[in-house]
């Protein structure tokens, strides 16, 4: 077995705690890796933060055509020649930060399993989430769709501001079961299908099982479980024997679902609880990392780390089964996050993004950047640290490119299929990332939208109509706002975000009468 473990930890009792110059061009394209520096090469350190540039041009976009077309075919040949098709395991971390993970720099948290998935596959350095919060990312996941299209744009059922300044518009609050996902597109091809932990994409008549998944274990509306303890209180989850981790519950419904579906495709969603509040952790581990903390240092709170290591083990489990079962080979695993990781405020702050500004709810670098890898065996390169930009909505287009699942006519996705880059394509062929967010959040943050094009990222904050521009390439934490020094650039942005939000059909906040 290649799977790292710890040995067991005992579930029997838990610890909970407190939780520039005008360099934008037309010459400058989203989606191209630096000259000289493929995808395979991986990065220095103090160099994974920063932004890259691209370059725009007939040749290169030829190249990409012509580069995603033979991949399909070959991807087509290799699948029939193997009689079978590709499983997916697809691991999303709510509110796992950027910088939580050993392979993204992590001195503090263990995550060996997930840092050896980082080796063996493509790890994605610049990978950001449709949004600052949780829902809507989810959907943007499933669809590939920008959440401002789905009209997804907070988190369910959101937060009352009556009396803000402005007044968030009536978005919608559920996944419409009439929406095409990856849960369909897959189970179409002949997957058997399961999503197991959150799902907090509406009530009961929008649950998993109305929207193409085989079986719901443990999805509900609600965003955070009333216990990582056994019993759960989760009504789509039968309790466990007292103590039972739910992190560990989760990998053994995937392990079972492994089992079952052995002989046929299958399509795993696991949208882990965790790291999402109330933070709890198994007592022998919460110990271990307050043994080892350092008050003083960036990241220091033993009880996430004990939460954020239950995650590890569950995918280390996961892979353990798979070996047992020789099926690694034809396993894809994606592993993700919903968004930036939470860092309240005081001594007891969940985890800490830096070097990247701010966390969960904020439009900065911190609350959209997250963690991304893909596991591809025998297709993926191995070892890549690519530092093109990504985002959630890619990941249905390049899912349904891995597996040769239908994407209906009428479905149009707004991502891109990552599969190009994980051989070591330096170009994705992409203008822009768009974020928008017309909400208040409990954080602090108001309504805003934002774009990143190149190494710019602009912000558009709705109440005053504020700009702030940063070159992310030179200033990765987003404290230098050229807005004012360079107001052509900013302008321009803005003019293409208003354009972008015209074309999804985003809604706008209106001025509150109250």
């Amino acid at each position: 077995m290649n799977t790292l473990s710890r040995g067991a930890h005992a579930p029997s009792r838990v610890s909970v705690g407190a939780s520039p110059t005008e360099l934008l061009s037309d010459r400058n394209t989203y989606g191209r890796q630096p000259q000289g520096q493929a995808c395979g090469e991986a990065p220095q350190a103090a160099r994974e933060a920063r932004a890259l540039p691209w370059t725009r041009g007939s040749c290169a976009l030829a190249a990409l055509i012509l580069a995603t077309v033979c991949q399909v075919l070959c991807n087509a040949a290799a699948q029939a020649a193997e009689g079978r098709l590709p499983n997916v395991v697809l691991i999303v971390v709510d509110d796992l930060g950027w910088a939580d993970l050993g392979c993204y720099g992590s001195t503090f948290h263990e995550t060996p399993n997930i840092d050896r998935l980082a080796r063996e596959g493509v790890r994605f350095t610049q990978a950001y989430s449709a949004c600052t919060v949780c829902s809507p990312t989810r959907a943007s996941i499933l669809t590939g769709k920008y959440p401002a299209r789905l009209h997804i744009t907070d988190w369910i059922p959101g937060h009352k501001r009556p009396e803000a300044k402005l007044r968030v518009p009536a978005w919608t609050q559920h996944l419409p079961t009439d929406e095409w996902n990856l849960a369909k597109a897959l189970k179409s091809a002949g997957y058997a299908t399961v999503s197991i932990g959150k799902w907090h994409l509406g009530g009961s008549g929008f649950y998993p099982e109305k929207q193409g998944f085989d079986a719901n274990i443990g999805g509900t509306d609600r965003g955070q479980p009333p216990s990582y303890v056994s019993p759960y209180k989760i009504p789509t989850l039968t309790d466990g024997p007292p103590g039972e981790f739910l992190t560990d519950r989760e990998a053994a419904e995937a392990c079972r679902f492994i089992e079952a579906n052995r002989e046929r495709p299958f399509f795993i969603y696991l949208p882990h609880y965790a790291v999402h509040q109330p933070i709890a952790g198994k007592p022998e581990v919460v110990a271990k990392y307050r043994a080892k903390a350092d008050p003083q240092a960036p990241q220091h709170n033993a009880t996430y780390a004990a939460l954020l290591e239950s995650v590890d083990d569950a995918l280390g489990r996961i892979r353990a089964k798979l070996d047992e079962l020789k099926l690694s080979d034809r396993t894809i695993i994606v592993f993700t996050s919903d968004n930036g990781g939470l860092i309240l405020g005081g001594k007891n702050a969940p985890t800490s993004n830096a070097p990247l500004r701010s966390g969960k709810g904020s439009p900065y670098e911190g609350g959209v950047r997250v963690p991304l890898i893909v596991h591809w065996p025998g297709r993926g390169k191995a070892g890549i640290a690519c530092e093109i930009p990504a985002m959630s909505i890619d990941l249905y287009p390049t899912i349904l490119e891995m597996t040769g699942a239908r994407n209906p006519a009428d479905h149009k996705p707004d991502g891109r299929s990552l599969v190009p880059l994980l051989s070591s394509a330096s170009v994705l062929g992409r203008d822009a990332l768009h974020w928008h967010y017309p909400h208040y959040h409990p954080g602090g943050a108001t309504p805003y939208g934002a774009i990143r094009r190149g190494d710019f990222k602009l912000i558009e904050f709705f109440e005053n109509g504020r700009l702030e521009l940063f070159d992310l390439k030179s200033d990765p934490s987003e404290q230098q706002d050229m807005a004012a020094a360079h107001p052509e650039t900013a302008q321009r942005l803005q003019n293409q975000l208003a354009a972008w939000r015209k074309e999804v059909g985003a809604q706008m906040p209106a001025p509150n009468p109250n």
